[in-house]
């Protein structure tokens, strides 16, 4: 049946891709499983061919089949030749550097294209930095959304934290050190000093860390003791009241149109530089500007009706 897996009496499925997550950090987190399809599968699409073989290295494991790279530059080029030996009845492990492929790194292709050509795709679980530091975080973890990198441009970044502040669920953010006190003063920018967060650092390391307090208080301490390594941010959902405060109020174009021709009339400039501060004041739900075409089409089929 297309798209059935079958590991009866092996963990290395034959003509299956196997998403296979590896250690975040502490290598002792290998399962058997990894370790056993390390050895046996036909093909290892790996993030970082240097870095898969350290890790066989270090678990004592030699990689049985043929070892290619496979990242964010070329996944989607190679997604179907892989899936070719799949059809012809290989296993394809896909590993990244840490943790499990497609959450935020590679993967994320070839299992669209299997699933497109009816092969089986099965996963090979572990480690998680996201997970580890939900966790961890003393948030909650009924409701929680994973949000990856937060935008490296300041204005892209407050936009997009603009959207998520009505999100009730819990966030899960990656950084990295070197834009951690940007990303933090935009979280304060947006959420206020007060919101619960938690800074996660080096999970399952030696020196693995989590600061827990507001967001105020994470700011202070990052900026006398600069953290180091991988970071993950784990911040409190808004509350009901928040939630219902954040809320943009949606105009429509009628109604932006009228504000504009208001703006005009008494502040004296043109409809054109009305109707964009009037858009970049009453956002989208998403984050975006209302369509300045369309709220000018408005004010002219306003100015027709005599308004």
């Amino acid at each position: 049946m297309p798209g059935e897996v079958s590991t009866a009496g092996s963990d290395v499925p034959a003509g299956t891709v196997v998403l296979a997550a590896t250690p975040i950090g502490n290598t002792a987190d290998a399962s058997q499983r990894l370790k056993d399809l390390l050895a046996q599968a036909d093909v290892v699409a790996a993030e970082d061919t240097r870095r898969l073989y350290d890790l066989a290295n270090r678990l004592g494991v030699r990689v049985g089949g043929r070892v290619i790279a496979y990242h964010d530059h070329n996944e989607r080029r190679q997604a179907d030749p892989l899936l070719d030996q799949v059809e012809s009845g290989a296993c394809v492990l896909v590993v990244s550097d840490a943790g499990m492929p497609t959450i935020n790194d590679p993967g994320l292709a070839i299992v669209r294209r299997a699933i497109e050509r009816g092969l089986p795709v099965t996963c090979a679980p572990g480690p998680s930095a996201a997970m580890d530091a939900l966790a961890l975080s003393g948030l909650p973890t009924d409701r929680f959304c994973y949000e990856g990198f937060l935008p490296r441009k300041a204005t892209e970044r407050r936009q997009y934290l603009r959207t998520l502040q009505g999100e009730r669920r819990t966030m899960v953010f990656y950084e990295s050190p070197r834009r951690l006190v940007d990303s933090v003063d935009s979280l304060l920018e947006a959420f206020g000093p007060d919101r619960a967060m938690a800074l996660c650092r080096e999970l399952t390391k030696t020196y693995e860390q989590v600061e827990r307090g507001s967001i105020g208080e994470i700011r202070d301490y990052i900026q006398q003791n600069p953290p180091r390594g991988e970071i993950v941010l784990v911040l409190a959902g808004a509350s009901r009241e928040e939630a219902a405060a954040a809320a943009p109020e949606v105009l429509s174009e009628q109604d932006l149109a009228r504000l504009a021709l208001e703006r005009s009339r008494k502040a004296g400039v043109r409809v054109k530089d009305a109707i964009a501060q009037v858009a970049a004041e009453h956002p989208l739900p998403d984050g975006t500007s209302p369509r300045r075409k369309a709220v000018y089409a408005a004010v002219l089929a306003l100015r027709d009706e005599g308004e």
